[in-house]
């Protein structure tokens, strides 16, 4: 039996690769049955791979490590919809981040993502090279074409972080230890990976299973819509460097103009095979529920059976040992209660609230404009509310606390990860349908309408021209793939990423001012009050609220009575103006009016909440404090922006310089937690 800890004191010396090898390998899953696989070490490689059993738990194992934190706690934002509000402005690591400040020598630099994904692939390697020799047999080649996947989508994940990286396609048992470059190999180019691990997968996706029991597992679908994506990527545009030159940065494709054509065809033949397949489609509304809220509602209450005609894949978390803290920051935000106090340190830009159309129904999926806090005293008989904010705190809603099971911990959410579902097969096919016949054809559109048909907005116009149909399909994306960690990217391969952020700047200062498109958006609010029912599955979806227009009606609410003897009279002032715009009231409801554009913590908000029975209207939320203690509007700010919009070194994506941010460097050593120590590994040279 082999022991590659013995060659040299490998493990020791390797630095590129960090805690490559890890016992219990087994996949995280919501199933006892594979939470109760048995583990593996590293000096069992050739034991393992003496029956099926075993090493279809080896290859089990493979899944887990996939998604790194860092994947959704640092790069979760900076992608024009979602952001970070973490205190402390610019001395937090994912407000940098998210705001495109980073270089080598700060340690905000991501680097778990690099180690994690290495880690993965080592393990990849070891299946790769160990399963062909086993005796053949359907089994066998499912888990290699399961193997290749995973490997691929490592591969993928590196490479959209930090373009050109090393390639490593053997176990370290296999490499020659007097080799420098199997110690400190250099960059390769993302071209050549990405055609490998396409050819992996094209190679050997037809051996994989057209179901696995789960979509925590990839079977034939699931692959062939990894190779979709993964072959838009390298289609697509990237930050391209000439390491040796220093020269500076383009965004563009590979050179070689025939292989785009080829990758395009073959992203396009993977989605209609994933298409004509016959087993996936979109949920759709059911139990009172729109289709994109009952997918969410019940992936989150883990009702997979509900969904899992949609998600192609999730990776596993559930338990006290394989759970993450995905889902955590992306929440409403919690202030006690049963949900417990919950931070959440992502908000959603209010430019993106505003942008969906009146009728789509994922915007109050998406995005939440509430927040979960008590009453009065905060103790566990008061009563909790879902209250109303303003612009400058909309928060995510897909993951949101009071939709899950309870978890086990406040990090452990027990929150599977969406990885890829139907919806975004239906809009890379759209994409390819353009790309490859120069505008949008009848499949093409069909595929975009089904999208727009499960929200809502079937009766939208479809653009007729190849550079507007690809401009829909980009809005079309964020519209619908908020919070799920590949929008910035996305934005990045359509060569989309700046001008995304030059139309996101302007918009916020639009709403800002209130011009532009955002001339008549209504400055008052009249929000209902809702009890929140402090339960876990409670199906709440929105606070319901009246945008108020109408001069003589905005004049009453501003009359916030100075103190409580007028409380009962406002308040039927305030449920005459609901009745008046539509709303069926009764003598208990109540009312209380909020301007958007000014802070949370605001005299008139303040005021407007102790109306309805807080006994602290300025209530400190759990949310970061950048944001909801700051005005949306430049009249309230005193006639300038406020700084989470622009200011002297900060604002919105501050640090974003094209050609340079779109890709992260690797870690200085004199950072202090270096990420490699390889004087082979070239740093990108504007840092």
């Amino acid at each position: 039996m082999k022991n590659i800890f013995n060659k040299h004191s490998l493990l020791k010396k390797l630095i590129i690769v960090p805690a490559i090898l890890i016992a219990g390998l087994v996949v995280n899953s919501c199933s006892d049955e594979f939470l109760n696989q048995p583990a593996y070490n590293s000096s069992d490689t050739e034991s393992v791979f003496t029956n099926l059993e075993t090493a279809d738990a080896f290859v089990q194992g493979l899944y887990r490590g996939i998604v790194p934190t860092e994947m959704f706690y640092q790069l979760g934002a900076g992608d024009t919809v979602t952001h970070s509000s973490e205190d402390g402005s610019t001395n937090n690591s994912k407000y940098n981040i998210c705001n495109y400040q980073y270089d080598s020598k700060t340690p905000n630099t991501v680097t778990g993502i690099y180690a994690a994904m290495y880690a993965v692939i080592e393990r990849c390697n070891i299946a790769i090279s160990r399963l062909p020799t086993m005796a053949a047999s359907t089994k066998r080649d499912a888990l290699l074409a399961e193997a290749k996947a995973i490997r691929a989508f490592c591969y993928y994940n590196l490479i959209r972080v930090y373009g050109d990286v090393p390639a490593i396609w053997i176990p370290l048992e296999e490499a020659d230890p007097n080799d420098q470059n199997t110690f400190y190999p250099k960059r390769t180019s993302r071209d050549v990976i990405y055609d490998k691990v396409i050819g992996d997968i094209q190679g050997s996706v037809n051996s994989m299973p057209i179901s696995n029991g789960t979509p925590e597992r990839l079977n034939k679908q699931s692959t062939n819509a990894l190779l979709a994506r993964i072959a838009l990527y390298a289609a697509g545009y990237s930050l391209r460097w000439d390491l040796n030159t220093g020269s500076a940065g383009t965004m563009s494709r590979r050179s070689d103009n025939a292989r785009v054509q080829q990758l395009y065809q073959i992203a396009d033949a993977a989605a209609a095979s994933v298409i004509n397949g016959g087993t996936n489609s979109l949920v759709q509304a059911q139990g009172g529920k729109s289709g994109f809220e009952a997918l969410w509602f019940n992936f989150d209450r883990r009702n997979f059976a509900t969904v899992n005609q949609e998600m192609l894949w999730h990776v596993a978390e559930y338990g006290p040992n394989t759970n993450s803290a995905f889902g955590v920051y992306a929440h409403p935000g919690s202030r006690g209660g049963t949900y417990g106090s919950r931070k959440a340190l992502q908000f959603i830009l209010p430019s993106y609230y505003l942008s969906f159309n009146a009728a789509d129904k994922r915007r109050d999926v998406a995005c939440t404009s509430y927040s979960i806090y008590f009453l009065n005293s905060g103790n566990a008989s008061d009563t909790w509310v879902d209250v109303g904010t303003t612009y400058s705190c909309i928060m995510p809603g897909k993951f949101r606390i009071s939709w899950c099971v309870e978890p086990q911990a406040a990090d452990a959410r027990n929150l599977n990860i969406p990885i890829i579902r139907y919806s975004d097969v239906l809009l890379m096919y759209a994409e390819t349908q353009n790309y490859l016949n120069s505008g949008p054809t009848a499949a093409g559109i069909a595929a975009l309408q089904q999208v727009r048909n499960r929200a809502g907005i079937g009766s939208l116009p479809i653009p007729s021209g190849q550079q507007a149909f690809e401009s829909a399909i980009v809005q079309e994306r964020k519209w619908e793939f908020s919070d799920e960690f590949m929008l910035c990217t996305d934005l990045i391969r359509m060569n989309r990423i700046a001008s995304e952020i030059d139309a996101t700047r302007q918009a916020m200062k639009n709403l800002s001012n209130r011009t532009g498109q955002f001339a008549n958006t209504p400055i008052y609010r009249l929000y209902k009050f809702h009890k929140n029912a402090q339960v876990y599955g409670d199906p709440f979806l929105a606070v319901t609220y009246i945008d108020l227009t109408n001069p003589a009606q905005i004049a009453q609410v501003q009359a916030v009575p100075a103190n409580s003897s007028g409380y009962a009279a406002y308040q039927t002032t305030l449920r005459s103006i609901a009745t008046a715009n539509g709303q069926t009231t009764t003598v208990d409801d109540k009312w209380y009016p909020v301007n958007m554009f000014q802070a949370y913590t605001s005299t008139f908000n303040g005021n407007a909440r102790k109306a309805v029975g807080f006994t602290g209207g300025f209530n400190a939320l759990q949310i970061g404090n950048i944001i909801y203690t700051k005005p949306t509007g430049s009249f309230e700010n005193g006639g300038v922006y406020p700084n989470w919009i622009e200011g002297g070194g900060d604002g919105l994506f501050y640090g974003f310089v094209p050609n340079k941010t779109e890709l992260l460097p690797f870690a200085a050593a004199s950072a202090g937690h270096p990420l490699v120590d390889n004087p082979n590994l070239t740093q990108l040279p504007g840092y």
